[in-house]
């Protein structure tokens, strides 16, 4: 075990105590494996992935690829690792054997319906909170892991400016980033990326577009270290800014100052998204705060890029000292287009610690 996965098998062990269960049934896949991942420390390249975890630490681990099934034994030796065609039945086969015992499933989203919806379900409940706590409010080492993931967030984007010139793919710029990343030992990076003008709304993943002089460039790069992902998002002009989206991006700075202002132990995440709306209503902006223009104000970043809970109006998490999240004013502007501005940062007992290193500014290189 590393010692991330030896502490979080202890915080789990303890939670699975006090909450009077006997064990967890937690499920993962390549886009999201935090629950999986966060129990036995394996994130499935393939397939499905379900896992059993007792209150004395013993494990299983069932998948659906015999490839998978190599990689997990040599992953977590500890573990009993098993493979099927059919890991629903293996796995309820598991569970009838245990008997009474009171499992709690993760999350309740995600778990397949052939486990949810079988006659062993009497004896399972909904871990998802549990676990989630879990998620949320992170140690000190977890928190390294993040403050380790922004800095290398960082030094991609640096690759990715200077990999933004007159001409090329947006998808050749995405592979100069990469490259970089699998350099440094980084195999796991989300990205996205826009540009363009007026016309962009968003970003997707990088295309055939060929970037030319005057446009915005926009990109979310969240690289993984030790299993924890950070994210740094940029917007920045190939070529001269413009008055115009110099004032634009004023108020994504004044945004994202006014989100970070009310960061501390013991605040909602509605109420960092209501600071952040706020700045965009005085502006006149109050339409561009809505889901047709934007997703979320910021979300949380850890074992998956986009943990919980999301910076929403509505959301009513509180954030305990350990929370690690990016806040981010993302949305369309009308007079200049989609913009983009965020670090991930560390919530304390009094404030945040924020890990982002670059400047919170409208950059550009030249054209």
């Amino acid at each position: 075990m590393t010692a991330l996965h030896e502490e979080r098998t202890a915080r789990l062990k303890s939670a699975i105590g006090e909450a009077g269960l006997d064990g967890v049934l937690v499920y993962g896949n390549a886009w999201q494996c935090d629950y999986l991942r966060y129990a036995t420390d394996f994130p499935p390249l393939e397939g499905d992935a379900l896992a059993i975890v007792l209150a004395n630490g013993e494990t299983w681990i069932f998948l659906d690829s015999p490839t998978e099934a190599d990689r997990a034994r040599r992953a977590c030796p500890d573990a009993s690792v098993a493979w099927s065609e059919d890991i629903v039945g293996t796995v309820l086969r598991r569970l009838e054997a245990m008997g009474n015992r009171i499992v709690a499933t993760a999350p309740a989203t995600l778990m397949p319906y052939g486990i949810a919806r079988s006659d062993i379900a009497r004896n399972l409940t909904d871990g998802t909170d549990l676990i989630d706590r879990l998620l949320l409010n992170k140690s000190p080492l977890e928190v390294d892991a993040v403050r380790r993931a922004a800095a290398t967030a960082a030094r991609g984007y640096r690759v990715f400016m200077d990999a933004v010139r007159v001409g090329r793919a947006e998808y050749e710029v995405s592979a100069d980033v990469e490259a970089f990343y699998r350099a440094e030992g980084c195999a796991e990076n989300f990205m996205i990326m826009g540009s363009g003008g007026r016309e962009v709304r968003g970003m997707h993943p990088p295309g055939e577009r060929r970037l030319q002089a005057g446009d915005l460039v926009t990109t979310e790069l969240t690289p993984c270290v030790d299993g924890y992902y950070a994210q740094i998002c940029r917007t920045l002009v190939l070529g001269e800014p413009s008055a115009a989206q110099l004032s634009a991006f004023d108020v994504y700075v004044e945004a994202v100052q006014a989100g970070y202002a009310v960061l501390r132990a013991g605040v909602t995440a509605s109420a960092v998204a209501k600071a952040e709306n706020e700045v965009f209503r005085r502006h006149g902006l109050e339409e561009y705060t809505t889901s047709e223009y934007t997703r979320v104000r910021g979300h949380g970043c850890g074992l998956f890029v986009d943990n919980k809970p999301h910076i929403l109006e509505d959301v009513d998490t509180v954030l305990g000292a350990g929370a690690t999240l990016i806040v981010h004013p993302n949305t369309y502007h009308p007079e200049v287009g989609y913009m983009v501005l965020g670090d991930t940062v560390a919530v304390t007992e009094d404030g945040y610690e924020d890990f982002g290193s670059l400047p919170l500014e409208l950059l550009s290189v030249p054209a």
